[in-house]
C-alpha cells in the first residue's frame, strides 16, 4: 500500500499544480466549503491564529480570498473565497481525487472488495463525511478554567 500511495502523492500534485504550499491548498479547499474565520480556519487547519493569518494574507495577496467585515461582530473579518480562489480549489479537489492508475486498472470485484476493506478499517466518525470533503472539524472545548467565578472583571472589582 506505500508503494501505491509514495508514487501517487497528489498532496504534491495538487500544490505544484497551483504553485502553492499544501497547508494553502487545503485553507483555501476548506474556505471553498463556507466562508469562515481566522480562528475557524486555524481550528479547521490544526494551527494557530498567527501562523493562519499569514496563510490568508499569502492567499488573499495572490487573489484567492477576501476579507470583509462579519456583519454580526465588526471585530471580526470573515474569509471568503473569490471566484478565482473557487476555481482553483476546484482544481485541487480534481487532482486529489484522481485515483492512482494502479486502482483505476483494478477490476470492479477488485474495487467493490477493497471499498468494503476499506470501510471496515474507517472510524465511525469518518463515515459520515466523503473521503475527498477537507470538512471542518469541530472547535475543540475549552480547558480553561473559569475566571473569578462570573467570568468578567467584576467579581475582581467587588472583591477590593
Amino acid at each position: 500500500m506505500r508503494a501505491l500511495t509514495e508514487s501517487h502523492d497528489r498532496r504534491r500534485a495538487a500544490a505544484d499544480a497551483l504553485g502553492l504550499s499544501f497547508v494553502r491548498v487545503k485553507a483555501l479547499r476548506r474556505l471553498s466549503l463556507a466562508p469562515m474565520t481566522i480562528r475557524e480556519l486555524a481550528d479547521s487547519l490544526v494551527t494557530d491564529a498567527p501562523y493562519t493569518t499569514l496563510v490568508v494574507d499569502d492567499l488573499e495577496a495572490r487573489g484567492l480570498v477576501a476579507r470583509s467585515v462579519d456583519p454580526h461582530d465588526r471585530r471580526r473579518r470573515i474569509v471568503a473565497v473569490t471566484p478565482e480562489g473557487s476555481r482553483q480549489a476546484a482544481r485541487a479537489g480534481a487532482i486529489l481525487d484522481e485515483p492512482p492508475a494502479e486502482l483505476a486498472a483494478l477490476p470492479a470485484a477488485d474495487l467493490a472488495e477493497l471499498e468494503r476493506i476499506l470501510t471496515t478499517l474507517r472510524p465511525p466518525s469518518a463515515a459520515r463525511r466523503p473521503a475527498t470533503d477537507p470538512g471542518r472539524r469541530p472547535a475543540a472545548p475549552s480547558t480553561s478554567p473559569p475566571r473569578d467565578g462570573a467570568g468578567s472583571g467584576t467579581a475582581r472589582r467587588r472583591a477590593r
